[in-house]
């Protein structure tokens, strides 16, 4: 089993930036961790990725340029920068991982997180 622990959400005005932060723990392996938002509403949707293996990143297009992904192997650990936050980036925002063939689908990702809420105001 794997236990994600999310943290940095909050309430942001639009042009703000938060960090979130992922801390994996427990002994099952995965190939790759995963940012996913549920907006108000709406269905989850993919926000970011990276592999362990390989750091080139991968985003959707609606946070390429103002979101950024990066990973801390030594502490099992994935966070998001998100800068030029916007109203639309509302949302709950949950961290996946897993043993991933396809970084943004969420049905490849075997384990998640409880969610951390970010509202951004306008």
């Amino acid at each position: 089993q794997v236990q994600l622990v999310e943290s940095g959400g909050g309430l942001v005005q639009a042009g703000g930036s938060l960090r979130l932060s992922c801390a994996a723990s427990g002994r099952t392996s995965t190939n790759a961790m995963g940012w996913f938002r549920q907006p108000p509403g709406k269905e989850r949707e993919f926000v970011a990725a990276i592999r362990w293996s390989v750091g080139s990143p991968y985003y959707a297009d609606s946070v390429k340029g103002r979101f950024t992904i990066s990973r801390d192997n030594a502490k099992n650990t994935v966070y998001l920068q998100m800068n030029s936050l916007k109203p639309e980036d509302t949302a709950v925002y949950y961290c996946a991982a897993g043993w991933v063939l396809t970084v943004a689908t969420a049905r490849d990702y075997g384990y998640w997180g409880q969610g951390t809420q970010v509202t951004v105001s306008s």
